[in-house]
């Protein structure tokens, strides 16, 4: 099986929320297995949590919170430089990708 970056994004259903869906999905690549979490479910709240993750949008790429995510807003540098949207490197420790969830 192809290992593939991770990338969950916490959302809460709002505009914003939406908005940054659309861009992490139209910046995606086939590298890129992307999850969208209802922060409604208390499973995905405390998952959050564990992340730091203080407000929604959020996004985090391979267990680790974007940086655009620490502060609030969610920007296209910030999620090219955690590797959204580009191919896997093998070689790279970052895109060793596990998933959070087994």
């Amino acid at each position: 099986m192809e290992k593939k970056r991770q990338i969950e994004i916490f959302s809460a259903g709002c505009a914003l929320c939406e908005d940054t869906i659309a861009l992490v999905n139209r910046m995606a690549c086939s590298s890129c297995e992307i999850s969208i979490l209802d922060m409604k479910d208390k499973m995905v709240a405390q998952r959050a949590g564990e992340l730091g993750v203080t407000s929604v949008p959020a996004v985090a790429v391979n267990g680790e919170l974007v940086d655009c995510c620490v502060r609030p807003g969610v920007d296209e540098q910030s999620l090219r430089a955690a590797g959204v949207g580009q191919p896997l490197d093998r070689n790279s420790p970052t895109d060793r990708a596990t998933s959070p969830f087994g």
